[in-house]
């Protein structure tokens, strides 16, 4: 009998900061910027260790932002709408809709149109 190799996936084993997605790396180094920031405001004043505070929460609300997802309940109309998905693609979206004025564009299929032009035909007495 001869030997042979068992495949395995090796391809996790070399990263030393595992729990982190290049994504959630992001969003924490960019948390860590705006805490840095406010280290260098309290640096001023001699309350560096408050600045350091709110660097580590930063990066940890930057890190939560990117991984997890809004929980799916029927609690609340937020959570009814955007239930499963990520965090920083919702907070995208509100952002892009705010941008933009508020608008929102729905487009209706032919079928949907047809439906309703007939809808408002009987409700007038039409034909």
């Amino acid at each position: 009998m001869g030997t042979y190799q068992i495949p395995r996936n090796v391809k996790g084993e070399g990263r030393i900061l595992f729990i982190f997605s290049t994504k959630a790396l992001i969003y924490s180094a960019v948390g860590i910027g705006i805490g840095f920031l406010f280290v260098l405001l309290f640096g001023i004043i001699n309350l560096s260790i408050i600045g350091y505070i709110l660097m580590v929460i930063f990066a940890l609300l930057g890190f939560a932002i990117a991984t997890f997802k809004v929980p799916n309940t029927n609690a609340f109309e937020i959570t009814k709408k955007t239930g499963g998905e990520n965090i920083d693609d919702v907070l995208k979206r509100a952002i892009k809709y705010r941008t933009k004025g508020g608008n929102v564009y729905i487009y209706k299929t032919p079928e949907e149109i047809k439906n309703n032009i007939e809808i408002k035909t009987n409700e007038k007495g039409g034909k």
